[in-house]
Order: structure tokens, then sequence, then C-alpha cells
């Protein structure tokens, strides 16, 4: 209750998560560049320093521009090769330090005692805190075992990591504890090669290169999910996202992230030429996602798992407190890698803030402006308007009204056609709608105007259908919602006193039905929200377009299902009525069909209200339209056929 009163906390907690979507994607610019890069500077022990200083750079690029280049065939062509090279990876650094252990040191387990962090950091005191941020590289990789969540399941990945990735980590961490133990003076700068054996090494150094290959394939995979699920959010300007596996849903490719992902880190690469500098910036990339992740966890504790608060703070109190000390040490590392991540993170945020304060202006101007069923009800004959062949698909974001672009569009052109339905795709913030719970289905205006609002749900981990299975589903869900909208209508009239307090007071429109996928024949079976609880599809949380959108939908949650059937023993006269009247509407719906569809969507352009601030005028003006034009419109992003497509201009001034 406290979150929701206070508006100033909604967008601070909306920059947190902002904060650490743009390091997550920092991170997938970074991992690759340091992997790779550390893997290939091995060859330092096998050539002289000149030629070493010339070729690490050149191969490191190529590797990188290779893995970019083979993204859009998707990792499940050649994923079954990578849990064999990070098997063989993990086994290998395990033998390398269970070697080192014996050979050099067997009593440095006494180092996994916590008592000797406390020692040290009590002994060095500022230079021990300092030195946390130049050891971070040793947790990195971890935050990309979340993009293995859509292939694995959490007891899989917390076994794998329990009982094999961390026992590896260990003992190889040990291992060159137990070599630089005996061989502290040193002026190599590279610790994990230098106590790998020399008969070992290259075998050693194609393993790395191998598995660093496999770790950065795993982050670029990552950052083109979260992308994916912040566009669906509206967070992020719309981008083009191919599913390259019919099979494994979570892989996918991002055309335009990848080939920018891919400039950004060839750049870094060769910018910084350095493991520690490169380190350093991955490293507060790593500690900010962490201790965000933390923060918004303890959220979670509170919110979904209902526990009590003081729990919460014992969570984010501990976890928080050591995750801060490596955030603050990093921090010290700013002017050696680390101001790379706070100014790309500075840069996106940017963009993603001002794309959803737009968007969300948008929808507001959108349900300020929309015209009332009576002006769409007065439209006929008598004025002028025409109504043609053919289903015209209106997109809107509004759940109910007319929206501001059709008024514009039948006031230029008095004319529109013979089956109107307003189609409305939401993303809402739960990773999968079930298909039999996606589409809502209602009326607007009586049945002879032959209008119809459509709702269509989709998760922000949803794949959505291209136009052709699209159009033809939405076709049949209408059939279906006529035949028992009719069926209804013969029992009690559609929208009936009784049914009053549940249709949308804005609009006077009936209540929305909940078509499922049972197809319709002889006993129809339909799913109809019969009252208006609490409970929601979405969970309880808002959409992200504004607040209000949570209101309109509650008049559309599913709370109750109820199978109607039939009796076609018991007909009576009004009942072979109703007959003939669903015959008729499915005619008209058929007749439609064939006849054409026309998608008509609005074409928008926003301008800051007069007396705006200039940074207002900044965002709207220039930025958000800057992106609108130069991110794939709407039409592509709904894969509207251009020959089908009707653009109805729209200024916003917000």
């Amino acid at each position: 209750m406290y979150l929701e009163k206070h508006k100033f906390l909604h967008t601070a907690l909306l920059i947190l998560v902002l904060l650490g979507t743009c390091m997550v994607i920092g991170d997938g610019l970074l991992t690759p560049a340091i992997s790779v890069f550390s893997a290939v500077s091995g060859l330092e022990f096998s050539m002289s320093k000149e030629h070493h200083q010339y070729a690490v750079v050149p191969i490191t690029c190529f590797i990188i521009v290779c893995l970019f280049a083979l993204q859009h065939y998707g990792t499940h062509r050649v994923g079954f090769l990578f849990a064999p090279i990070v098997v063989i990876w993990l086994l290998c650094i395990s033998a390398l330090g269970l070697y080192n252990i014996i050979h050099w040191n067997p009593r440095v387990y006494q180092a996994l005692s916590p008592y000797y962090m406390f020692k040290f950091l009590k002994k060095t005191r500022k230079g021990g805190w300092m030195s946390l941020g130049g050891i971070l590289l040793c947790i990195t990789g971890s935050e990309a075992m979340f993009a293995d969540l859509g292939h694995f399941s959490y007891a899989a990945i917390q076994i794998a990591f329990t009982f094999l990735v961390y026992p590896a980590l260990i003992l190889a961490y040990m291992g060159q504890a137990a070599y630089l133990s005996q061989h502290h003076p040193t002026s190599y700068q590279i610790g994990f090669y230098i106590s790998v054996p020399d008969s070992v090494r290259w075998p050693v150094l194609i393993i790395a290169i191998l598995a660093s290959v496999v770790g950065s394939q795993a982050i670029i995979s990552g950052t083109f999910s979260i992308i994916n699920q912040s566009q669906s959010l509206s967070c992020f300007p719309r981008v083009k996202v191919i599913h390259t596996s019919d099979k494994i849903h979570g892989q996918i490719y991002i055309p335009e992230i990848n080939w920018l992902l891919m400039i950004f880190c060839l750049a870094v690469t060769i910018g910084f030429r350095d493991t520690k500098h490169l380190g350093n910036a991955s490293g507060l990339a790593v500690m900010t996602v962490m201790l965000v992740t933390t923060c918004l966890t303890s959220l979670v504790i509170i919110l979904c798992w209902h526990k009590p608060p003081i729990v919460a703070l014992c969570f984010l109190f501990f976890f928080g407190s050591i995750e801060l000390l490596y955030f603050s040490a990093s921090l010290t590392k700013f002017t050696e890698g680390a101001w790379l991540p706070i100014l790309l993170a500075l840069f996106l945020m940017t963009i993603m803030f001002v794309w959803h304060y737009a968007t969300i202006k948008k929808y507001e101007f959108d349900l300020h402006n929309k015209v009332s069923l009576e002006w769409l009800l007065a439209l006929g004959p008598s004025l002028g308007i025409a109504r043609v062949p053919g289903i015209g698909l209106v997109f809107t974001e509004l759940t109910s009204g007319i929206p501001a672009n059709f008024s514009r569009f039948v006031t230029n052109l008095p004319a529109f056609h013979r089956i109107l339905v307003f189609v409305c795709v939401k993303s809402v913030p739960v990773p999968y709608i079930p298909q039999e719970e996606r589409y809502l289905v209602g009326r607007v205006g009586p049945a002879a105007h032959r209008s119809y609002r459509c709702i269509v749900r989709y998760g922000y981990r949803d794949v959505h259908q291209d136009i052709n299975s699209f159009e033809s589903e939405l076709v049949d869900k209408l059939a279906d919602f006529i035949r028992y909208d009719w069926y209804r209508t013969s029992r009690r009239n559609s929208c009936t006193d009784d049914d009053a307090p549940r249709s949308n007071a804005s609009s006077n429109e009936c209540r929305l039905a909940v078509i499922g996928t049972i197809a319709f024949s002889g006993a129809p079976a339909f799913e109809l929200e019969d009252s208006v609880q609490p409970a929601s599809v979405s969970g309880g949380f808002p959409s992200m377009e504004s607040v209000t959108d949570v209101i309109e939908m509650e008049a559309v949650r599913l709370e109750k299902r109820v199978r109607f059937a039939i009796d076609d023993e018991s007909e009576t006269d009004s009942q072979n009525e109703v007959d003939l009247q669903v015959r008729e509407e499915l005619r008209d719906l058929l007749a439609a069909r064939e006849a054409g569809t026309a998608f008509i969507l609005g074409h928008s352009h926003v301008c800051a209200k007069q007396g705006s601030s200039f940074l207002k005028r900044l965002a709207l003006n220039f930025g958000f339209n800057f992106l609108g034009r130069n991110c794939r419109g709407p039409d592509v992003a709904l894969k509207v056929p251009p020959g089908s497509l009707l653009e109805v201009g729209m200024v916003y001034v917000v």
C-alpha cells in the first residue's frame, strides 16, 4: 500500500529495475570480450613478447566476429557440444587445482576458513578493501545462469552448480593459491596459465578458448531474452525478434542487437587491450546486477511470497552488506575501466526510460480522448457514413471506448467495414498466458451493429503468431462468441439490469467472455467470467502501460467458468428465432472474411505541450520521435501485410 500511494516510489522502482537490466546488457557486451581475450592471452607463454602483442588482439577479434556471426543459426544446432565442453573444462581446472595443491602446498585447504578472511581485512584495512574490487572475476559468470532457466529447471541448475561447478572452482582457485604461495615473486600477470604445467598448456589453452565461447554464448542469449522481455513490457524500442528453434522456446535472435553488441565488443577489446581494465568493467557490472537483484528479491519476499517484512530485511542486510562491500570496492576502479558500464548504463537507461515514459503518456492521451459508444452508434446513412464489405481490425491500446484514431479515420473517410473489431493486444507481466485465457471477446453496441471488441493477452515470454494464423483464430473466436452470446440471449438479455454493475461504466459495453480453445460443435463450451473478483490472470501485477489500464482490465477477469449446452430436443419458437439470428450473423462474418480484412493502425507523432520543461521537450520531441522513426513500426511488429494496412496519422500532445 505504501508503494502504491507514492508515485515517486514507482519511478524509483522503475529506475532500479532499468539499472539492473542495463547492467545485464552491459555484461553481455563485456563478457565475450574479457572471456575470449583472457583465454587467448595464454599464447604469451608460447611466443615472444613482440609477437604476442600483435597476435592476441586480432585473434580475439576474429573469434568474437565468428561468435556473433553464427548467432542467427541458433544455439540448438551446436548446443549439443556445449555440455561436453563445459564438463571437460570443469574437470580440467579441477585436475590442475588438485595437482597444484598436492605438488606445491597441501595445507592450502585451510584458506577455506572465514577466519583468514577477517584476519586479512583486519590487517590490511583500506588496502584489503580496495583489493576486493580486483578479484571480482572470481565470481563473474554466475549471473549468466539465468539465461539457462529457459532450458533447464531450477533444481537442475542448483544440483549442477552445487556438486560440479562450485567444487571445480574452489579446487582451481586453491590450486592457483598453492602455486603462488611458493612462487610469489613473479613477473607474470596471468594467474591461471602460470600455474599450468608446460606439458599440458596447449590442450588447456584450446579448451579454455572453447569454454570462453560457450560462456559468451550464454550471456549473449541472456541479453537477447531480457531485451525481448523489456520490449514486451514497453520498456525498449521495438526490434525484430526471431525464434531460432521450434522446440526450445527460449532460443531467440535479435539481429539489430546482435550486430550492435559485436561492434561495441570489438571496440572494447581493441580499446582496452588489457584484462585488468576489462575485468574492472565487467566486475562493476556484475556486482551492480547482484545488488539490484538482492534489493528486488527483498520486495518479492514481501509482495509475492507474503513473508513478514523482518525476513526480507534480514535477507537484504545479510546479502546486501556483502555485495555492497564488493560494489564499493569496485567503484574505486572507476578510472581503470569501471567507468565503461556506468556510461553504457546511463545511455541505455535514458533510451528505455524515455520510451517507457512516452508510451505511458500516449496511452493516457488515448484514454482521455476516446470517443463514446453513442458516437459510434450514431454513425449511419443519415450522416453519409457507408458500411463497406469486409472486416476492419482497429488496433488500439484501449480496453474500452472508441479510440481517437478511428474517429479521425471516419471523419476523413466516411465509411467503415461491415464487421468492425477493436483489437487490443496486451502484454501482461507474467511469463505465459494459457491459450484458453488469451482471447476476451465482447460486443460494442447491439448485435445489429456488427461491432466487437477483442482483447488478446500475451505473456512477456509468449511467441506471437503470424498475421495469417492470428486472423484465422480471431475469426474463429468471434464465431464462437456469436453462438454463445445468442444462446445467452435466449435465456436472458445480453446486457440486463442485473449485468449493469459488471459492465464497463465508461462505455456501457457488455462484459467480455473468455473464449477457450474448445471448438464449437454440438454442445458448445464457453468460459465466462461470472463476477469481478480481485483474482486475475496477471497475478495482481499492474501492466506497464498505466494504473488506469489495471482498472479497466478488472472488468474482464476470469473468476468462474460455466459450461453451457443446448438441448436440441426441447427447442422452442424463440430458440428457432435465435438460431436464425445466429446463422444470419455468422453468414455476415463469413461474407466479410471472404471480402477481405483491413488492418487500421495509428501512426503517431508525439510532441510536448506548451509550457513543458526543456528536458521533457527534448525527450519527447526529439528523443522519442527519433527512436520511433528508427525502430520497427507497429505494422512490422504485428506482421501486418502492407496491402491490407491503413495508417491513420495522429499527433499526441502530452
